[in-house]
Protein backbone atom coordinates (compact mmCIF):
# COMPACT_ATOMS: atom_id res chain seq x y z
CA UNK A 1 0.00 0.00 0.00
CA UNK A 2 1.12 3.43 -0.82
CA UNK A 3 1.90 6.21 1.43
CA UNK A 4 -0.95 8.10 -0.41
CA UNK A 5 -3.67 5.42 0.22
CA UNK A 6 -2.70 4.62 3.85
CA UNK A 7 -3.53 8.01 4.33
CA UNK A 8 -6.64 7.83 2.73
CA UNK A 9 -7.65 5.04 4.56
CA UNK A 10 -6.82 6.06 7.92
CA UNK A 11 -7.87 9.31 7.67
CA UNK A 12 -11.42 8.26 6.10
CA UNK A 13 -12.01 6.29 8.95
CA UNK A 14 -11.02 9.02 11.15
CA UNK A 15 -13.70 10.76 9.53
CA UNK A 16 -16.31 8.59 10.68
CA UNK A 17 -15.17 8.02 14.41
CA UNK A 18 -13.31 10.93 16.03
CA UNK A 19 -16.10 11.91 18.73
CA UNK A 20 -14.84 14.47 21.46
CA UNK A 21 -13.87 17.64 19.69
CA UNK A 22 -10.00 18.79 18.72
CA UNK A 23 -8.59 17.80 21.79
CA UNK A 24 -9.60 14.21 21.53
CA UNK A 25 -8.84 13.68 17.51
CA UNK A 26 -5.64 15.32 17.92
CA UNK A 27 -5.21 12.59 20.57
CA UNK A 28 -6.34 10.15 18.32
CA UNK A 29 -3.84 11.08 15.36
CA UNK A 30 -1.31 10.53 18.00
CA UNK A 31 -2.07 7.69 18.77
CA UNK A 32 -1.90 6.45 15.18
CA UNK A 33 0.76 8.05 13.28
CA UNK A 34 3.37 8.08 16.17
CA UNK A 35 2.66 5.64 18.38
CA UNK A 36 1.22 2.45 15.89
CA UNK A 37 2.71 3.41 13.15
CA UNK A 38 5.69 5.54 13.34
CA UNK A 39 5.30 7.74 10.41
CA UNK A 40 6.63 11.08 12.51
CA UNK A 41 8.26 11.24 15.58
CA UNK A 42 7.15 12.96 18.61
CA UNK A 43 9.34 15.79 18.22
CA UNK A 44 7.41 16.41 14.80
CA UNK A 45 4.38 15.72 16.16
CA UNK A 46 4.94 18.89 18.47
CA UNK A 47 6.45 20.97 15.71
CA UNK A 48 2.85 20.60 14.03
CA UNK A 49 0.66 21.19 17.43
CA UNK A 50 2.76 24.22 18.18
CA UNK A 51 1.95 25.64 14.56
CA UNK A 52 -1.85 24.98 14.23
CA UNK A 53 -2.28 26.19 17.33
CA UNK A 54 -0.17 30.00 15.90
CA UNK A 55 -2.67 29.88 12.28
CA UNK A 56 -6.35 30.51 12.34
CA UNK A 57 -8.15 27.61 11.75
CA UNK A 58 -9.72 24.09 13.53
CA UNK A 59 -6.61 22.72 14.81
CA UNK A 60 -7.63 19.39 14.43
CA UNK A 61 -8.07 19.59 10.62
CA UNK A 62 -4.92 21.30 10.25
CA UNK A 63 -2.77 18.44 12.53
CA UNK A 64 -4.49 16.22 9.79
CA UNK A 65 -3.04 18.48 6.77
CA UNK A 66 -0.01 18.29 8.24
CA UNK A 67 0.53 14.99 8.64
CA UNK A 68 -0.48 14.55 5.26
CA UNK A 69 2.07 16.72 4.11
CA UNK A 70 4.82 14.92 5.95
CA UNK A 71 3.80 11.63 4.83
CA UNK A 72 2.54 12.01 0.84
CA UNK A 73 3.99 15.57 0.10
CA UNK A 74 1.36 18.00 -1.00
CA UNK A 75 -1.56 15.27 -2.48
CA UNK A 76 -1.07 13.84 1.24
CA UNK A 77 -2.00 17.21 1.90
CA UNK A 78 -4.91 17.39 -0.11
CA UNK A 79 -5.92 14.10 0.86
CA UNK A 80 -5.69 13.73 4.72
CA UNK A 81 -7.60 16.72 4.90
CA UNK A 82 -10.46 15.92 2.50
CA UNK A 83 -10.66 12.30 3.76
CA UNK A 84 -11.04 13.73 7.82
CA UNK A 85 -13.61 16.78 6.73
CA UNK A 86 -15.94 14.58 3.92
CA UNK A 87 -17.39 11.60 6.42
CA UNK A 88 -18.25 14.14 9.07
CA UNK A 89 -19.72 16.91 6.20
CA UNK A 90 -21.57 13.73 4.46
CA UNK A 91 -23.36 12.86 7.99
CA UNK A 92 -24.05 15.85 8.93
CA UNK A 93 -25.87 16.87 5.34
CA UNK A 94 -27.50 13.94 5.52
CA UNK A 95 -29.24 15.54 9.14
CA UNK A 96 -29.97 18.85 7.59
CA UNK A 97 -31.86 17.42 5.21
CA UNK A 98 -34.45 15.62 7.86
CA UNK A 99 -33.61 18.56 10.22
CA UNK A 100 -35.22 21.34 7.05
CA UNK A 101 -37.93 18.24 6.58
CA UNK A 102 -39.28 17.33 10.11
CA UNK A 103 -37.57 20.08 12.24
CA UNK A 104 -40.71 21.75 13.05
CA UNK A 105 -42.33 18.68 14.69
CA UNK A 106 -43.23 17.81 18.21
CA UNK A 107 -40.31 14.73 18.05
CA UNK A 108 -37.55 16.77 16.22
CA UNK A 109 -38.15 19.75 18.90
CA UNK A 110 -38.54 17.74 21.64
CA UNK A 111 -35.33 16.31 21.17
CA UNK A 112 -33.61 19.25 20.47
CA UNK A 113 -35.29 20.57 23.50
CA UNK A 114 -32.90 18.11 25.52
CA UNK A 115 -29.80 18.54 23.39
CA UNK A 116 -29.39 22.63 23.77
CA UNK A 117 -28.36 22.61 27.26
CA UNK A 118 -25.85 20.06 26.79
CA UNK A 119 -24.33 21.87 24.06
CA UNK A 120 -24.36 25.32 26.73
CA UNK A 121 -22.74 22.77 28.95
CA UNK A 122 -19.84 21.80 27.02
CA UNK A 123 -18.96 25.18 25.70
CA UNK A 124 -18.73 26.03 29.72
CA UNK A 125 -16.77 23.16 30.14
CA UNK A 126 -14.41 23.95 27.38
CA UNK A 127 -13.96 27.16 28.46
CA UNK A 128 -13.59 25.84 32.41
CA UNK A 129 -10.37 23.57 31.04
CA UNK A 130 -9.25 26.29 28.75
CA UNK A 131 -9.46 29.55 31.49
CA UNK A 132 -5.72 28.43 33.03
CA UNK A 133 -3.95 28.01 29.68
CA UNK A 134 -5.49 31.16 28.48
CA UNK A 135 -5.50 33.89 31.21
CA UNK A 136 -2.21 33.06 32.70
CA UNK A 137 -1.46 36.08 34.20
CA UNK A 138 -2.76 39.82 34.98
CA UNK A 139 -2.76 41.36 31.19
CA UNK A 140 -4.33 38.34 29.73
CA UNK A 141 -7.28 38.30 32.54
CA UNK A 142 -7.73 41.54 31.94
CA UNK A 143 -7.62 41.16 28.33
CA UNK A 144 -10.55 38.83 28.93
CA UNK A 145 -12.69 40.96 30.59
CA UNK A 146 -12.04 44.25 28.24
CA UNK A 147 -13.34 41.95 25.37
CA UNK A 148 -15.66 39.66 27.47
CA UNK A 149 -17.55 43.31 28.12
CA UNK A 150 -17.01 44.32 24.06
CA UNK A 151 -18.16 41.34 22.52
CA UNK A 152 -21.72 41.90 24.66
CA UNK A 153 -21.54 45.31 23.44
CA UNK A 154 -21.80 43.56 20.10
CA UNK A 155 -17.97 44.65 19.09
CA UNK A 156 -17.03 42.42 15.95
CA UNK A 157 -15.13 39.16 16.79
CA UNK A 158 -12.37 39.85 14.05
CA UNK A 159 -11.11 43.41 15.81
CA UNK A 160 -11.59 42.02 18.92
CA UNK A 161 -9.37 39.03 18.30
CA UNK A 162 -7.00 40.94 16.16
CA UNK A 163 -6.70 43.48 18.45
CA UNK A 164 -6.05 41.63 21.67
CA UNK A 165 -3.16 39.99 20.26
CA UNK A 166 -1.61 43.26 18.68
CA UNK A 167 -2.51 45.03 21.97
CA UNK A 168 -0.75 42.23 24.18
CA UNK A 169 2.29 41.86 21.86
CA UNK A 170 3.16 45.77 21.73
CA UNK A 171 2.88 45.70 25.55
CA UNK A 172 4.84 42.85 26.11
CA UNK A 173 7.39 44.19 23.36
CA UNK A 174 7.41 47.04 25.50
CA UNK A 175 8.03 45.89 29.17
CA UNK A 176 11.06 44.20 27.46
CA UNK A 177 12.27 47.54 27.20
CA UNK A 178 11.08 49.18 30.56
CA UNK A 179 12.33 48.13 34.00
CA UNK A 180 10.04 45.54 36.14
CA UNK A 181 8.40 48.68 38.19
CA UNK A 182 7.02 50.47 35.05
CA UNK A 183 6.39 47.51 32.98
CA UNK A 184 3.61 46.24 35.69
CA UNK A 185 1.66 49.62 35.70
CA UNK A 186 1.03 48.68 32.25
CA UNK A 187 -0.80 45.79 33.48
CA UNK A 188 -4.67 46.38 32.18
CA UNK A 189 -5.11 46.78 28.73
CA UNK A 190 -7.62 49.09 26.88
CA UNK A 191 -8.86 47.74 23.48
CA UNK A 192 -10.34 50.41 20.72
CA UNK A 193 -13.97 50.24 20.97
CA UNK A 194 -14.74 49.76 16.82
CA UNK A 195 -18.30 50.12 16.11
CA UNK A 196 -20.74 47.49 15.14
CA UNK A 197 -23.20 48.06 11.95
CA UNK A 198 -26.66 47.43 13.15
CA UNK A 199 -28.32 43.88 12.14
CA UNK A 200 -30.07 44.01 8.87
CA UNK A 201 -31.63 41.55 6.42
CA UNK A 202 -29.19 40.73 3.65
CA UNK A 203 -30.14 39.25 0.39
CA UNK A 204 -29.34 35.33 0.42
CA UNK A 205 -26.59 34.32 -2.24
CA UNK A 206 -24.15 31.96 -2.53
CA UNK A 207 -21.29 34.16 -3.43
CA UNK A 208 -21.94 35.89 0.47
CA UNK A 209 -22.46 32.41 2.38
CA UNK A 210 -19.11 31.42 0.67
CA UNK A 211 -17.24 34.87 1.67
CA UNK A 212 -18.82 34.62 5.03
CA UNK A 213 -17.45 31.06 5.49
CA UNK A 214 -14.76 31.58 3.86
CA UNK A 215 -13.43 35.18 6.04
CA UNK A 216 -14.30 32.81 9.43
CA UNK A 217 -12.30 29.85 8.47
CA UNK A 218 -9.30 32.78 7.17
CA UNK A 219 -9.86 34.61 11.12
CA UNK A 220 -10.99 31.96 13.19
CA UNK A 221 -8.57 31.30 15.95
CA UNK A 222 -9.20 29.14 19.31
CA UNK A 223 -11.04 25.90 19.62
CA UNK A 224 -14.44 25.14 17.43
CA UNK A 225 -16.74 26.61 19.88
CA UNK A 226 -15.29 30.24 19.49
CA UNK A 227 -16.98 29.58 15.93
CA UNK A 228 -20.22 30.00 18.21
CA UNK A 229 -19.68 33.41 18.47
CA UNK A 230 -18.47 34.32 14.41
CA UNK A 231 -22.10 32.67 13.16
CA UNK A 232 -24.27 34.41 16.17
CA UNK A 233 -22.70 37.74 14.59
CA UNK A 234 -22.99 36.70 10.66
CA UNK A 235 -25.71 34.93 10.58
CA UNK A 236 -28.32 36.11 12.73
CA UNK A 237 -27.20 40.01 13.92
CA UNK A 238 -25.58 41.34 10.36
CA UNK A 239 -27.10 39.18 7.96
CA UNK A 240 -30.07 38.32 9.76
CA UNK A 241 -30.87 34.93 7.45
CA UNK A 242 -30.68 32.81 10.74
CA UNK A 243 -32.08 32.59 14.20
CA UNK A 244 -30.20 31.91 17.99
CA UNK A 245 -32.42 28.72 18.02
CA UNK A 246 -31.32 27.78 14.84
CA UNK A 247 -27.53 28.13 15.26
CA UNK A 248 -28.25 26.10 18.42
CA UNK A 249 -29.82 23.61 16.57
CA UNK A 250 -26.63 23.44 14.07
CA UNK A 251 -23.83 23.40 16.66
CA UNK A 252 -25.87 20.38 18.66
CA UNK A 253 -25.36 18.79 15.46
CA UNK A 254 -21.53 19.73 14.85
CA UNK A 255 -21.42 18.29 18.56
CA UNK A 256 -23.21 15.19 18.55
CA UNK A 257 -21.50 13.94 14.79
CA UNK A 258 -17.79 13.19 14.47
CA UNK A 259 -15.28 14.28 12.87
CA UNK A 260 -14.27 18.48 12.77
CA UNK A 261 -17.05 20.90 14.79
CA UNK A 262 -16.81 23.50 11.52
CA UNK A 263 -19.01 21.08 10.14
CA UNK A 264 -21.37 23.03 11.25
CA UNK A 265 -21.12 25.16 8.28
CA UNK A 266 -22.48 22.32 5.92
CA UNK A 267 -25.72 22.09 8.02
CA UNK A 268 -25.90 25.94 8.01
CA UNK A 269 -25.16 25.93 4.33
CA UNK A 270 -27.97 23.47 3.64
CA UNK A 271 -30.74 25.29 5.98
CA UNK A 272 -29.85 28.22 4.01
CA UNK A 273 -29.56 27.09 0.45
CA UNK A 274 -29.65 23.54 0.37
CA UNK A 275 -27.19 20.86 -1.04
CA UNK A 276 -25.58 23.97 -3.41
CA UNK A 277 -25.09 25.81 0.11
CA UNK A 278 -23.96 22.79 2.12
CA UNK A 279 -21.08 22.35 -0.59
CA UNK A 280 -20.23 26.28 -0.72
CA UNK A 281 -20.19 26.98 3.34
CA UNK A 282 -18.12 23.56 3.72
CA UNK A 283 -15.45 24.89 1.26
CA UNK A 284 -15.21 28.30 2.05
CA UNK A 285 -14.98 27.78 5.61
CA UNK A 286 -11.97 24.75 5.50
CA UNK A 287 -10.61 26.07 2.41
CA UNK A 288 -8.00 28.17 4.54
CA UNK A 289 -6.34 25.71 6.38
CA UNK A 290 -4.87 23.85 3.28
CA UNK A 291 -3.79 27.50 2.32
CA UNK A 292 -2.59 28.29 5.97
CA UNK A 293 -0.78 24.63 6.48
CA UNK A 294 1.25 24.96 2.57
CA UNK A 295 2.24 28.43 3.68
CA UNK A 296 3.13 28.10 7.20
CA UNK A 297 5.05 24.53 7.12
CA UNK A 298 8.54 25.61 6.25
CA UNK A 299 8.07 28.75 9.47
CA UNK A 300 7.12 26.07 11.91
CA UNK A 301 10.59 26.35 13.63
CA UNK A 302 10.34 30.40 14.00
CA UNK A 303 7.21 30.84 14.70
CA UNK A 304 7.46 28.36 17.64
CA UNK A 305 10.37 30.46 18.80
CA UNK A 306 9.35 33.82 18.37
CA UNK A 307 8.94 35.55 21.70
CA UNK A 308 6.30 38.35 19.65
CA UNK A 309 4.07 36.02 17.83
CA UNK A 310 3.76 34.18 21.34
CA UNK A 311 2.77 36.93 23.23
CA UNK A 312 0.43 38.25 19.72
CA UNK A 313 -0.97 34.39 20.10
CA UNK A 314 -1.46 34.87 24.05
CA UNK A 315 -3.52 37.73 23.41
CA UNK A 316 -5.78 35.94 20.80
CA UNK A 317 -6.59 33.03 22.90
CA UNK A 318 -7.53 35.11 25.86
CA UNK A 319 -10.06 37.05 23.07
CA UNK A 320 -11.09 33.62 22.32
CA UNK A 321 -12.04 32.42 25.42
CA UNK A 322 -13.47 35.98 26.69
CA UNK A 323 -15.86 35.28 23.31
CA UNK A 324 -16.92 32.00 23.99
CA UNK A 325 -17.89 32.76 27.47
CA UNK A 326 -19.84 35.95 25.82
CA UNK A 327 -21.64 33.74 23.53
CA UNK A 328 -22.60 31.13 25.63
CA UNK A 329 -24.37 34.10 28.31
CA UNK A 330 -26.45 34.99 24.58
CA UNK A 331 -26.88 31.49 23.61
CA UNK A 332 -27.96 30.27 27.28
CA UNK A 333 -31.07 32.36 27.26
CA UNK A 334 -32.28 30.90 24.44
CA UNK A 335 -31.37 27.23 25.77
CA UNK A 336 -31.78 27.29 29.53
CA UNK A 337 -35.80 28.33 29.28
CA UNK A 338 -37.06 26.07 32.28
CA UNK A 339 -36.24 24.19 34.93
CA UNK A 340 -36.01 20.94 33.34
CA UNK A 341 -33.29 22.35 30.95
CA UNK A 342 -31.47 24.26 33.46
CA UNK A 343 -31.35 21.22 35.55
CA UNK A 344 -30.06 19.54 32.66
CA UNK A 345 -27.24 22.22 31.44
CA UNK A 346 -26.10 21.50 35.63
CA UNK A 347 -25.93 17.70 35.51
CA UNK A 348 -24.21 17.83 32.52
CA UNK A 349 -21.51 20.11 33.20
CA UNK A 350 -21.04 18.28 36.36
CA UNK A 351 -20.67 15.06 34.18
CA UNK A 352 -18.20 16.49 31.75
CA UNK A 353 -15.80 18.10 34.99
CA UNK A 354 -16.28 15.87 37.12
CA UNK A 355 -16.42 12.64 35.57
CA UNK A 356 -14.84 13.56 32.38
CA UNK A 357 -18.07 11.68 30.73
CA UNK A 358 -17.72 11.99 26.60
CA UNK A 359 -19.82 15.05 25.10
CA UNK A 360 -21.43 12.90 22.70
CA UNK A 361 -23.07 10.61 24.98
CA UNK A 362 -24.19 13.49 27.32
CA UNK A 363 -25.87 14.69 23.73
CA UNK A 364 -27.57 11.94 23.50
CA UNK A 365 -28.60 11.10 26.88
CA UNK A 366 -30.15 15.21 26.57
CA UNK A 367 -32.06 14.34 23.51
CA UNK A 368 -33.99 11.09 25.15
CA UNK A 369 -34.61 13.49 28.15
CA UNK A 370 -36.37 15.71 25.45
CA UNK A 371 -38.03 12.71 24.28
CA UNK A 372 -39.20 11.27 27.14
CA UNK A 373 -40.60 14.68 28.05
CA UNK A 374 -42.76 14.28 24.81
CA UNK A 375 -43.86 11.00 25.75
CA UNK A 376 -45.18 12.14 29.02
CA UNK A 377 -46.82 14.80 27.42
CA UNK A 378 -45.49 17.61 29.41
Amino acid sequence: MTPLSELIMLFLRLGFTAFGGPAAHIALFHDEVVKRRRWITEEQFMDMLGAVNLIPGPNSTEMAIHIGYERAGWRGLVAAGVCFILPAALIVGVLAALYVQFGTTPAVESLLYGIKPVVIAVVAQAIWGLAGKALKNNLLRAAGVAVFVLALLAVGEIPLLFGTGVVVMLIVAARDRLPARDAEAGGWVMIPLLAQAGAAAVPVSLGTLFLTFLKIGAVLYGSGYVLLAFLQTEFVNTLGWLTQQQILDAVAVGQFTPGPVFTTATFIGYVILGVPGAVVATLGIFLPSFVFVWATRPLIARLRSSRWLSAFLDGVNAAALALMAAVTVTLGRAALIDLLTLAIALVAAVLLIRYRVNSTWLIIGGGLVGLVRLALGA
